[in-house]
């Protein structure tokens, strides 16, 4: 069964790490944002009912209850099998809690990235650890049981004890799923950008070295596996049961409808993407225009490798995948990147460290 991505792309800051298409809004655009998206959704042509959703950005937390019951009450398919909620730190209360439980929200991803007030400080974000613990309990007391909790590793001022810190941190929430990125060094973030530039601002030449992101992500992976957290995905870590359905899908390449600014769609055969800022999309609404941007065929056998390969379980190559990519299957599998066992295709614990240099020889 497809799912649904709802993008609400306003914060009430833009972090220093932060490479999305989000920002905190202009007076009545998020208003008239919300307008257009329960447009796009009411003009759909549902050929399915979704199994999931998810209500991403920015930060739908910030949201209100009417917003996010308008865009809910849009799509059909409700109670879901799962329905996500991306939620800021300190953005929780029993109210609200109680609120999302009711509107169909089984789920809830705490954009936390740390529990050290040195790194949250850099970085712009406002929450201690404390503000966490309080809104998970909150979330529990809603029955909003399915939890994740965001980590980065490569923050400025990080280091083994600070990340260690963290960790445990999760551990003592006891949360049934933990998503860790390693952070993204590029022009689409501010810090990003200062790091390229060579400058100092936002902590730019206090983060660490790659090969202690390595070793923050290899500790992570070590100490999830001992409290019961098994990586079934890259960057994702989960108890049994507590897997993200929806997020799977796209690893699975199974459908998928996205509604707002910059969401993706796809629906076996074609990517659709919406225009990226919030503005542009809001625009197109007011002059009745489509809004996406471009619409492009998947290459599926390529895409295949490139989002399996992300799984734990890896895939199960067909023999024309595998005479066609022999080249680089037999190379990673010499090199130790990847093992073949009973015909399913993964990578290694190496692999995965190595893993962008792996997929990019599956892409033509």
């Amino acid at each position: 069964m497809a799912g649904v991505y709802v993008s609400y792309p306003f914060c009430d800051q833009k972090c220093t790490y932060c490479n999305f298409a989000s920002g905190v809004p202009s007076a009545g655009l998020e208003s008239e944002y919300i307008n257009a998206v329960t447009a796009e959704i009411a003009a759909h042509r549902w050929q399915w009912s979704p199994e999931t959703v998810y209500f991403g950005g920015g930060t739908p937390s910030r949201a209100s209850i009417r917003q996010l019951n308008r865009l809910l009450d849009a799509i059909p398919g409700r109670p879901w099998k799962e329905a996500t909620i991306e939620v800021a730190p300190g953005t929780v209360t029993p109210g609200n809690a109680q609120a999302w439980k009711g509107a169909g929200i089984t789920r809830a991803s705490l954009g936390v990235q740390s529990f050290v007030s040195r790194e949250l400080v850099r970085t712009g974000r406002k929450h201690t650890s404390e503000t966490v613990a309080r809104d998970v309990e909150q979330l529990r007391e809603a029955g909003i049981d399915h939890i994740n909790i965001d980590l980065i590793a490569g923050l400025p001022f990080q280091n083994e004890a600070s990340w260690r810190e963290s960790l445990h941190w999760v551990g003592r929430l006891e949360v049934g799923h933990v998503s860790v990125y390693m952070l993204e060094v590029d022009a689409g973030s501010r810090l990003g950008l200062e790091i390229l530039k060579g400058g100092a601002r936002y902590g730019a030449r206090d983060i660490p070295d790659d090969d202690c992101i390595a070793s923050f992500y290899q500790e992570a992976v070590e100490y999830l596996h001992r409290i019961g957290l098994r990586r079934y995905e890259i960057s994702n870590f989960a108890r049994p049961g507590f897997e993200s359905c929806h997020n799977l899908k796209y690893w699975r390449l199974e459908p998928y409808i996205g509604f707002g600014a910059d969401a993706h769609s796809f629906d076996g055969k074609t990517r659709r993407r919406n225009v990226e800022s919030a503005g542009e999309y809001v625009d197109r609404f007011r002059r009745g225009m489509d809004p996406c941007a471009s619409e492009t065929p998947a290459e599926l056998a390529e895409e295949r490798f490139f989002v399996g390969l992300r799984l734990e379980e890896g895939i199960r190559p067909a023999a024309p995948e595998l005479v066609r990519f022999a080249d680089p299957i037999r190379r990673f599998l010499e090199d130790g990147l990847l093992v073949m066992e009973g015909g399913l295709l993964r990578l290694t614990n190496r692999g995965v460290l190595l893993s962008n240099e792996v997929f990019q020889e599956f892409l033509t």
